[in-house]
């Protein structure tokens, strides 16, 4: 069976897909710290539902919610 082939995330180098890359999908610990720390500073978000995000925000025709 032919070992998969991936891009690290971080930087495009290949990446073997297997055992012998304890890293994967990434190249090196480097590129996984790197990723990690764009998490940690919120660089990378998870975006709300519309329907979530729309609940807080302040009506066209109201103003502000009190």
């Amino acid at each position: 069976m032919a070992t998969k082939t991936v891009s690290c995330p971080a930087c495009n180098t290949a990446v073997q897909w297997s055992a012998s890359s304890p890293f994967r999908p990434f190249c090196s610990e480097r590129c996984k710290l790197m990723d990690l720390g764009a998490w940690a500073t919120e660089k990378y978000r998870i975006a709300k539902p519309h329907e979530e995000a729309e609940e807080g925000a302040p009506s066209a025709d109201h103003g502000e919610q009190v």
